[in-house]
């Protein structure tokens, strides 16, 4: 495997809001903690263990060994587990939605980003312990960016209504859709593989959270991950007094809003803005806003209501179960149940954690380092061939389809589609017409400058016109660059976006996993590229 790199900046697919975080520009230090450089970790286990109580520990391992009772998984994500009841055991967190079949493959980025960086923490600080942990979002109810994934050109998707957190929908159907993944793939012993991991998955659990479990474990146990699921009663009672504290004074809103103001005036797209009240109700097929009226509180688009704050109150004591954080509060809730001194997103997801500094400081719990998860290109080794072969550099790549195809029918013409010398040229000559015009009147002047105006124009139509024709020209060269563009990058966006890991699994088989932890640095800070030998 040959490694490259190029700086996110540079593919032009990252905004300029975690590019300046990345760089560490001065302008974003007031939103975040502590910058993820290995030496900073050392003041985050301090910090976090000072908060982090042995009560809360024990029940975070009671329940992963409930979550686990059921799951063949290994001795290193056993051990893991165990390790969290020690106070010199933390975490290192990633989360994701419940996306069928893993979705894009950035989506095992993140996983191995968390995995290779705790093994990075345990040969700095080899007193404590690191564990990676994969959080599901299983209370999540968008139904419909969870339902497909990608698999070459074919949009595989699990047709059913849907309301609710999506982790506890049940699996009716997939059965269907393991009949059109299975015809997709084809035959072979990779193709074998991914067909039988699908089947167990989905066709052998009640839940669409169970099913999630199983598919990750199947990938990542032997490297000791730890998924969690938080809709579960005994983590949503630690996070009582937060449910609370968010209903009597609305705490998000009052902290966040300012700082999504510095943001606009800095230049900034806000990602999230927060609600009065950010919290869902959580019930059987329902999961719905919380808001307060005149007449008291009701959740959205249901019956369900409570004439004063403290018979709502006194429900949520009673059945915090159905209490579900917004993504304004799912970090909180995250931070309060885990002894977790990093989190790793992408970089939507460490937009709106940045807005959330202030907001974990009104509430006295530690604000997590925030890592941008590894992003990767693969290149098979016909498609690093094929880039040799038309001379095409890591950051060509990247270009828009008709700048990289301009650039290269610039380079390999054996006509010089470059008007810049006779754009020169043009206007020494109108320099001294404009000497001239200066001695006479404004008129005269304007004239030349509009003459000016349209002759360079005309040599912008030209050399248009040339290049269009050397396009034609060498029109089997442009078609090879714009297929293999189209196959890195599928619908003209990142190949981590867009492609599922079946794709890369039929390529790679068993080899891929072991190939991206030993090849991906989640400090590096910078794209990564990976070329098939």
């Amino acid at each position: 495997m040959a490694i490259d790199h190029i700086s996110f900046r540079d593919t032009n697919y990252f905004s300029d809001f975690i590019c300046n975080y990345i760089e560490q520009d001065p302008a974003i230090a007031p939103f975040y903690h502590r910058f993820p450089t290995i030496e900073n970790y050392k003041e985050q286990l301090v910090e976090k263990q000072q908060f982090f109580t042995t009560d809360t520990r024990q029940v975070l391992t009671n329940v992963l060994q409930e979550q686990y009772a059921t799951v063949q998984t290994s001795a290193a994500t056993a051990a893991n587990i165990e390790a969290l009841a020690e106070d010199t055991t933390f975490t290192v967190t990633t989360g994701h939605q419940l996306n069928l079949f893993t979705g894009p493959l950035y989506f095992l980025y993140k996983i191995v980003s968390a995995i290779n960086l705790t093994k990075q923490l345990k040969e700095s600080y080899p007193t404590y312990n690191f564990v990676p942990v994969y959080w599901m979002a299983t209370e999540d109810h968008d139904f419909a960016e969870i339902n497909y994934f990608n698999l070459s050109d074919k949009k595989i998707q699990w047709n059913r209504p849907a309301a609710g957190a999506v982790g506890r929908l049940d699996l009716d159907g997939l059965d269907a859709v393991l009949e059109v993944f299975a015809a997709q793939i084809g035959i072979g012993h990779n193709a074998a593989t991914l067909k039988k991991l699908f089947k167990e998955a989905y066709t052998t659990h009640n839940t669409l959270a169970a099913a999630t479990r199983f598919l990750v474990n199947e990938l990542f146990a032997a490297y000791g991950l730890v998924i969690i699921d938080a809709d579960h009663r005994d983590l949503k009672q630690l996070f009582i007094p937060y449910i609370s504290q968010e209903l009597t004074e609305q705490t998000a809103y009052h902290t966040v809003m300012p700082v999504t103001k510095q943001l606009k005036d800095k230049g900034y797209k806000v990602q999230v803005n927060p609600r009065e009240i950010n919290l869902f109700y959580l019930a059987s097929g329902v999961r719905e806003r919380i808001i307060q009226n005149e007449k008291g509180y009701y959740v959205h688009d249901t019956t369900i209501a409570w004439d004063t704050l403290e018979a709502l109150l006194e429900e949520v004591h009673t059945f915090p179960e159905r209490f579900s954080p917004n993504v304004m509060m799912r970090p909180l809730y995250q931070e309060v149940i885990l002894p977790n001194i990093c989190y790793i997103g992408g970089g939507g997801e460490l937009a709106y954690w940045l807005e959330l500094k202030a907001y974990f400081q009104a509430v006295a719990i530690p604000f997590p380092i925030l890592l941008l998860r590894n992003s990767v290109l693969l290149q098979t080794k016909k498609q690093a061939q094929k880039v040799a072969k038309l001379s095409v550099s890591d950051t060509e790549l990247f270009l828009k389809q008709h700048e990289l195809i301009n650039r290269k029918v610039r380079q390999i013409s054996d006509v010089e589609i470059n008007f810049d010398a006779q754009r020169e040229h043009l206007r020494m000559q109108f320099k001294a017409l404009y000497e001239m015009a200066e001695q006479t009147d404004p008129s005269f002047l304007n004239a030349v400058k509009a003459q000016e105006k349209k002759q360079l124009k005309g040599l912008d139509v030209l050399e248009k016109r040339l290049l269009k024709a050397q396009r034609i020209k060498l029109k089997d060269h442009v078609q090879r660059l714009t297929a293999l563009q189209y196959e890195l990058f599928p619908n003209q966006s990142l190949q981590e976006r867009t492609t599922n890991f079946a794709t890369m699994y039929l390529e790679y088989g068993e080899a891929l996993i072991p190939m991206l932890i030993q090849h991906l640095d989640p400090l590096i800070g910078s794209f990564i590229m990976i070329k098939e030998a």
